[in-house]
């Protein structure tokens, strides 16, 4: 996937000013910076949920505003950050809406093998019967995450995962999406705001300040006291931990 010269404006002001980078494929891929930087507006824009004003996003050759909607859903799921369904849904059931793309409703006995996998993997099943309200807060998150893995895309679009977790769940979703790519192959693009959870759990990141990209590169070439500072406006220091930069600000 590839973005060229993106643009959004609201009210006459960009929110996204001509942004422009390449999406490595089965890689992590974490989004970082301020509020308001721009970061969820840029993820709305590549799942086509918030129409660009100008620019292009190349999915495969083609622009994705030219992909059928049931095509795309077959190559790319996102999770935005409200997930807050009114129906009185089971876990199976709401893993079972990742099949649709393909099954329309009317599932197969592939359909049920994959929701049966994507439980499994999320280690569900003894949840799977169970309704979203009986759940606490992670065992949610972990059956939305179901959900896409039953959707079985290559890009895995993630916005703001750990919202809302305590450290230990936070940490497991990290270390869930870490797994999307290094078992399953899939090339996973997030926004956090955890920068550290960015730098330990990611291969290349994408810095926003103001709407444009302040710096893209791995987590090495990023994670640096005067790439940061001047990111966040705060004063930072870099501690190497297990190879991985890890911030401290102040």
């Amino acid at each position: 996937m590839r973005v060229k010269e993106l643009t959004k404006k609201y009210d006459g002001k960009a929110v996204v000013d001509s942004v422009s980078f390449r999406i490595p494929k089965g890689k992590v891929i974490s989004m970082i910076g301020p509020n308001g930087a721009g970061k969820s507006t840029v993820m709305g824009i590549l799942s086509r949920l918030i129409a660009r004003d100008s620019g292009l996003v190349d999915f495969d050759g083609t622009d994705i505003s030219r992909w059928k909607s049931k095509e795309l859903s077959k190559r790319l799921a996102i999770l935005t950050q409200t997930n807050n369904i009114q129906m009185k849904l089971t876990v199976r059931e709401l893993v079972a809406f990742g099949r649709f793309p393909y099954s329309g409703g009317r599932l197969t006995p592939e359909d049920h093998r994959k929701v049966d996998q994507a439980i499994q993997y999320m280690e569900l099943e003894e949840f799977q019967d169970r309704f979203l309200d009986e759940l606490s807060g992670g065992q949610r998150q972990r059956a939305y995450i179901a959900m896409v893995i039953a959707q079985d895309t290559e890009y895995v679009l993630l916005d703001e995962p750990t919202n809302n977790l305590d450290i230990y769940h936070a940490t497991n979703m990290m270390k869930i999406v870490r797994r999307l790519c290094d078992e399953l192959g899939k090339t996973v693009l997030l926004v956090l705001h955890e920068i550290n959870y960015a730098a330990f759990y990611s291969d290349y990141i994408c810095a926003f300040k103001d709407g444009r990209i302040a710096s893209f590169g791995t987590v090495k070439e990023v994670m640096t006291k005067e790439t940061l500072s001047e990111i966040y406006g705060v004063d930072f220091e870099i501690l190497e931990i297990s190879g991985k930069p890890l911030s401290i600000y102040y």
